[in-house]
């Protein structure tokens, strides 16, 4: 495992940033549309493995906290304006995809999914079972989205990407803030931890969580993010000290494996994270069978978070907080 100390801690970076907001903190917003809806219940904080491990595996059938974002913002736009008629278009590497195609079908809009040739194929079947349209697109994430980018364009669609940059933050920003309730979640369910690990892909979900809990808990704890050394976006931005676009094979941490970070989340994680760490393929499979023993199976980008926290070196009395974002 490879760890970049962040020298922005506390100031973020503002190279290429200029533009960008900040993640927002306000639990309250989304925590008030989720106690509407009938499928909605916390997720469960687990202590397994010396670790407190909040379970996302279950969240409102969906498999993922994912469904806390891009759903949450269709139900706000529903609130002011009826959904008949309109499509919804994102590209995706499974999860984000599943709350777009939820969120549509709730509120009676039509939902469209790009994903990458590398996406497993099963994910493409849950989508269709949700309702959505499903495009095949490019060799990765990135060539799925350019892909999306063009049809929504195209089509007078509405794009609504888990990702953010420039002249497009007004829906991602609203989409990471609907991650807050699991975040909220987390400060009600356990005492202050001394460590934070937080997976990152695009880093909406590092980046919404970190915000809130420097919010909460203020710098006590101490926050590292893990990517995949494949898809180091967020590293290789914090050591260039502005956006960086990463480069790599493709990685196994499918939903992680991302080139290049969200503005927003970058901006903010540049800001509140204290660490990045860069995980191998091999130090994320050999955490699964060690979750599988205690009950929690999950995929190499959902136990990402677990298999840092596992391979640091921390205080014997350390209390430690790791994510589990998605099921198998």
């Amino acid at each position: 495992m490879q760890v970049l100390k962040n020298t922005y801690r506390g100031q973020g970076i503002s190279v290429g940033l200029e533009t960008a907001p900040v993640p927002s903190v306000n639990a309250d917003a989304s925590r008030a549309l989720l106690d509407r809806c009938p499928v909605h219940s916390v997720t469960p904080m687990v202590s397994a493995l010396g670790l407190h491990i909040k379970d996302e595996r279950g969240r409102m059938g969906l498999g993922s906290f994912k469904a806390l974002g891009a759903a949450y913002v269709i139900a706000h736009e529903a609130q002011h304006s009826t959904l008949d008629g309109r499509t919804y278009i994102t590209a995706s590497a499974g999860n984000h995809g599943m709350s777009v195609a939820a969120g549509a079908k709730v509120f009676g809009a039509k939902a469209v999914i790009y994903l990458a040739k590398t996406v497993p194929s099963d994910f493409a079947d849950r989508l269709r079972e949700k309702g959505a349209d499903v495009v095949i697109e490019g060799d990765d994430y990135e060539a799925s989205m350019t892909g999306a980018q063009k049809a929504a364009q195209d089509n007078g669609w509405t794009l609504l990407s888990d990702s953010s940059w420039d002249g497009y933050f007004d829906l991602p920003h609203r989409l990471m803030e609907g991650y807050l309730a699991m975040a909220a979640e987390c400060t009600e369910q356990m005492e202050e931890p001394t460590h934070i690990f937080l997976q990152a892909g695009v880093g909406g979900l590092a980046g919404a969580c970190a915000a809130l809990f420097r919010d909460v808990w203020g710098d006590g704890p101490k926050i590292s993010v893990v990517e995949p050394e494949f898809a180091p976006a967020i590293y290789d931005s914090i050591k260039a000290g502005a956006f960086a676009t990463a480069s790599g094979p493709v990685s196994d941490m499918g939903r992680l494996d991302c080139k290049e970070a969200s503005l927003i989340a970058l901006k903010g994680l540049s800001r509140d994270a204290d660490e990045i760490a860069l995980i191998s393929e091999e130090e994320a499979f050999a955490v699964l069978p060690k979750l599988a023993d205690v009950g929690l199976n999950s995929s190499t980008s959902g136990a990402a978070g677990v298999a840092a926290a596992l391979l640091s070196d921390l205080p014997s009395d350390a209390k430690v907080l790791c994510i589990l974002s998605e099921g198998v």
